[in-house]
């Protein structure tokens, strides 16, 4: 029998000694009674279905619309770890968008042969038709939510890169509100980096990266798929937080060569558009035909310099979970430095010898889906009975290249709140950055995902998981 794993707890460490950084919050929380906490979650929960704060479940039987849990226990960091963070992302940021250029471009990573040439020119998610298009400061991916896992003390990995159209940002300024809301003591007591600011600092960013075509101050508006979409809550309250409009498909039209938004003076041009519509759908001339959510010749104002599409599209290709493997040769590649975030090891299944190793020790890795996200389309060996074990062998065989494997790291807990009173939990973290040709902000916080099912390893929304409030100290 294998030994025991000791996961890391951030509060208490290994045992029950209490971490330095919740000294302060153990005090406030020893003096206040479990029953009345819990009453303040259910508090909690009816203010964010006053608000509205939903997600939408697809194909869920009932109650497609739901709540996403919330706990009420800060997860917290202290200033040194998130300069060591925030130095990370930076330094990752600036790689991507480097690396989404060169490769639109001259290729010169496949050429200095530290990059296949078959990653980029037989994935699905590179887009021929953005080929030679330089957005404005090269500014590819203008919003990137960096998926972190903590291992130990100091140990932080890289889980995988959000740089299409990341999402989960809302969460993390409703759980502050929400806390400030019910524990206004516990914020004159610790000093908690603010993250309020974050919708100016995102209007800021976007204005920054206005296309030559711009006359005057930047005409922003969030584009979204519509009311059903799973994060419209998010579409719409960030769009409200920046003061610009929100705006479906059929607002928008090309006229004089320019993007166009239907206003009640009549048609206005849009400089930045932040899209939350996947590539496929946004222009039906040059994508999808049949889409019916983008913006017919949206690409060919965008490829003439007479919009900004923040994400640029075909930036998915940077969010493989195969190029994901490559990420410390590419931040080393453009930026001539060690990657200071270290990548989780990976296996890609499209190798003969990866593929042998993999199948032999399913049950003890983790594999997914290439484009996979939200917790779908992967299989977490250690948790999963032996039929699934051999279901997935076959489909893993079926199509090798669709699959990359990782071992089942011990990813630190956090505690919840439990009618019993605290129980550690699986986390991850989501921070935000936001990249314009003045550099990449970083907002001291993100969000936190728990698993809230005892031993889950899994923290997605749609699979269960909740949310926590984010603290970094102050120095």
């Amino acid at each position: 029998m294998p030994d025991k794993i000791e996961f890391f707890d951030e509060m208490f460490g290994y045992g029950a000694d209490l971490r330095t950084p919740y000294v302060d919050y153990n005090d406030w929380f020893s003096s206040e009674d479990v029953a009345n906490l819990k009453s303040k979650s259910k508090q909690a929960e009816t203010l964010f279905r006053l608000t509205g704060i939903t997600f939408n479940v697809y194909g869920a039987e009932e109650a497609a619309e739901r709540l996403i849990p919330f706990d009420l226990v800060p997860r917290i960091i202290t200033a040194k770890e998130w300069g060591k963070l925030a130095r990370g992302i930076d330094q990752r940021v600036r790689a991507i968008n480097a690396f989404l250029h060169d490769i639109y471009h001259r290729q010169e990573i496949v050429k200095a042969g530290r990059l296949p040439a078959e990653m980029i020119a037989n994935n699905e998610a590179f887009l021929p038709q953005m080929i030679g298009v330089s957005p404005p400061g090269n500014i590819y991916t203008h919003i990137v939510g960096t998926d972190l896992v903590r291992a130990g003390p100091d140990e932080f990995y890289v889980l995988e890169d959000n740089a299409r159209t990341p999402s989960g940002v809302s969460y993390m300024l409703e759980n502050r509100e929400t806390m400030l809301h019910m524990f206004p003591e516990l914020f004159s007591k610790i000093n908690v980096r603010g993250v309020g600011h974050y919708p100016r600092a995102l209007r800021r960013s976007l204005s920054a990266c206005a296309p030559p075509a711009c006359n005057g101050k930047p005409c922003v508006a969030v584009l979204t798929p519509g009311i059903h979409n799973s994060a419209y809550y998010e579409h719409s309250f960030l769009a409200d937080q920046m003061g610009v409009e929100l705006v479906e498909g059929h607002d928008l039209r090309i006229i004089d060569g320019r993007v166009a938004m239907r206003t009640t003076e009549g048609y206005k041009p849009i400089d930045v558009l932040y899209r939350r519509v996947d590539d496929d759908f946004l222009d039906p001339l040059n994508f999808n035909p049949d889409s019916m959510l983008g913006v017919p010749g949206i690409m060919d104002v965008y490829r003439a310099g007479g919009i900004t599409i923040a994400n640029a599209p075909g930036t998915g290709i940077s969010d493989d979970k195969a190029i994901y493997s490559y990420m410390p040769d590419i931040v080393e590649f453009y930026t001539g430095e060690k990657a200071i975030l270290k990548n989780v090891p990976t296996w890609r299944c499209s190798e003969k010898d990866a593929l042998g190793h993999v199948c032999d020790n399913l049950e003890e890795l983790v594999v997914k889906e290439v484009h996979g996200s939200g917790g779908y389309g992967m299989l977490v060996g250690p948790a999963a009975s032996k039929k699934e074990v051999e279901e997935f062998r076959a489909k893993l065989l079926a199509r090798p290249d669709n699959y990359i494997a990782q071992p089942t790291l011990a990813l630190s807990t956090v505690p919840i709140l439990t009618e019993a009173g605290l129980a550690p939990r699986h986390v991850d973290l989501r921070p935000f950055a936001l990249a314009s040709p003045k550099g990449v902000d970083l907002i001291p916080g993100g969000l936190t995902r728990v698993a809230l099912t005892e031993g889950s390893l899994v923290v997605n929304s749609s699979q269960g998981g909740g949310t926590k409030d984010t603290w970094v100290l102050e120095d």
